[in-house]
């Protein structure tokens, strides 16, 4: 599994309750350009609208070698799950403060794109606060413990 991009400021924003991995629809010069590394998840999220699962606000730059050069960046990309996992993810989604925000895509071991969507709530200021915290706690204790 090769990591394309990573949503590193939903895990400092948000407290990740669940994992689903999803499939997305994309044309020829998305796939050339997400290749290159040329995406952004910040600010993306997952909403399910008409009975599909559809990806809001990802940027991705457009290839700079396509015929046809397009200009929507950040349209809105289906994704593709099971109809299961599209009811689950209803009944989560129905609880207050939950969202889905993407975050990691990569390739699988076929070298399909897939995007790690994680069932997410908003963490306050305080939460944050103590993430903090505890992290510096850890980083001197293993500080201390590699001292000695």
């Amino acid at each position: 599994m090769k990591i394309i991009a990573q949503n590193k400021k939903a895990f400092f924003d948000y407290e990740v309750l669940d994992h689903v991995e999803a499939g997305i629809v994309l044309t020829g010069d998305e796939v050339k350009s997400i290749r290159a590394g040329h995406v952004n998840l910040t600010g993306a999220f997952a909403v399910i609208h008409g009975g599909q699962l559809t990806l809001i606000n990802m940027h991705v730059t457009p290839y700079s070698h396509a015929y046809e050069k397009k200009e929507n960046t950040d349209r809105t990309r289906v994704l593709l799950i099971h109809k299961r996992e599209l009811n689950r993810l209803v009944g989560d989604i129905a609880r207050k403060g939950v969202t889905l925000v993407p975050l990691k895509l990569y390739f699988n071991e076929r070298g399909l794109i897939k995007v790690d969507l994680g069932v997410c709530k908003h963490k306050k200021a305080h939460e944050r606060k103590e993430d903090i915290k505890e992290r510096d706690i850890a980083r001197q204790t293993r500080r201390e413990l590699k001292g000695l």
